[in-house]
């Protein structure tokens, strides 16, 4: 009777072969999916760039540090998006295009939220200075002996708003990659919230600013500013009354127009300050000492500022063209600054963040 064919069966160690083939090539497409899933998160939302976290020291303990910037004290953060500029004129207007939104300063001003915000007995202000407008800055004539005086050089101007950031007659119109000013806190918040997004606490902000940097001065390092070569829109000449623009700007600047820090972040120092969603507390700092690592701070509870006793102010940092080694030196890192959160002034913007869930 012939012999029935019958194919060989695979001995143990092509078993085996065959087996280690099926994981690696799972392994492998497996990897491959896993590699593009966060290949495609860390590309992330449009002009934003991913700050991975981190402990860091925050504030300083340097002689040119503000009594608001001490103590230096340690930091953790959790990874987050940021904005690689500064929000644009031209990203601004989409939002108010969107949204019909008004800001704060085209608006008609609360006669009862300047008096929440002055000492008690100030008499309520006349009816004609409670048109629609903002702070501008106008160089004095010449120097100036008495800095506590920041009328020489801050005007209330009607009709200042973010479309004509210097008042009347002033446009955007070639501006369009600047930053938006004459933005208020609230206005920022309500952009942010149209993006999807939100204002980065202080500590995310100065963490950002540093760009990987542990306790350097300035956001590029401990190099000192260079009139030649400058690293940051500020002021170059005598404040408030000569600037000599030599980096090529009386006023704000293009949100590119300086190089990156580490993390690809532009304008962490000068060009605007830059709101951030703290309450603004002067002694913050001080508070916080002696109390080991601070994890993902938000700010204080509620304002406080000796020099400002009745008015409730949120946090800047950053620094503006108006910062000068003479005057305020705060294009820095650890430089912080309070304002209440119904004002906009010709250097004051913001960035937004935002957080994987």
């Amino acid at each position: 009777m012939p012999q029935s064919k019958r194919k060989d069966r695979p001995t143990s160690a092509k078993r085996a072969s065959s087996r280690w083939l099926l994981l690696i090539l799972f392994a492998a497409g497996s990897f491959g999916v896993t590699y593009a899933l966060v290949t495609w998160s860390r590309k992330g939302p449009p002009c934003m760039v991913w700050i991975p976290g981190g402990e860091f020291t925050m504030g300083t303990d340097d002689k040119i540090g503000w009594q608001d910037e001490k103590p230096a004290h340690r930091v953790r953060v959790d990874g987050f998006w940021m904005d690689a500029t500064d929000v644009t004129n031209a990203r601004f207007r989409q939002f108010v295009e969107a949204t019909g939104y008004v800001t704060t300063a085209e608006k008609l001003v609360d006669a009862q939220e300047i008096l929440k915000q002055s000492p008690p007995g100030t008499p309520p202000p006349p009816p004609e200075k409670l048109v629609p407008g903002s702070l501008v800055f106008q160089p004095t004539a010449g120097p100036i002996k008495d800095f506590r005086d920041y009328s020489q050089w801050w005007h209330w101007t009607p009709g200042a708003d973010w479309r004509h950031p210097e008042g009347p007659g002033s446009s955007i119109e070639d501006r369009e990659d600047h930053p938006v000013v004459q933005v208020s806190w609230h206005d920022a918040v309500a952009y942010a919230k149209w993006a999807g997004k939100r204002l980065p606490t202080e500590a995310e902000w100065e963490f950002a600013a540093r760009g990987g940097l542990e306790g350097k001065t300035y956001a590029w390092g401990d190099e000192a500013f260079s009139e030649d070569k400058p690293q940051c829109n500020c002021w170059q000449g005598e404040f408030p009354w000569k600037n000599t623009a030599k980096d090529g700007y009386q006023r704000t600047s293009p949100v590119k127009a300086f190089p990156p820090n580490g993390y690809g972040l532009y304008d962490m120092a000068g060009n605007v300050w830059q709101w951030c969603s703290d309450w603004y507390a002067f002694d913050l700092y001080a508070q916080r000492a002696g109390h080991g690592v601070v994890v993902n701070p938000i700010g204080p509870e509620k304002s406080f500022d000796p020099r400002q006793p009745y008015s409730a102010m949120r946090c800047q940092k950053g620094g503006s063209f108006l910062c000068d080694l003479s005057y305020c030196w705060r294009y820095r890192p650890s430089a912080r600054h309070g304002c209440t959160p119904d004002t906009g002034m010709s250097h004051v913007g913001f960035r937004c963040v935002m957080t994987n869930k």
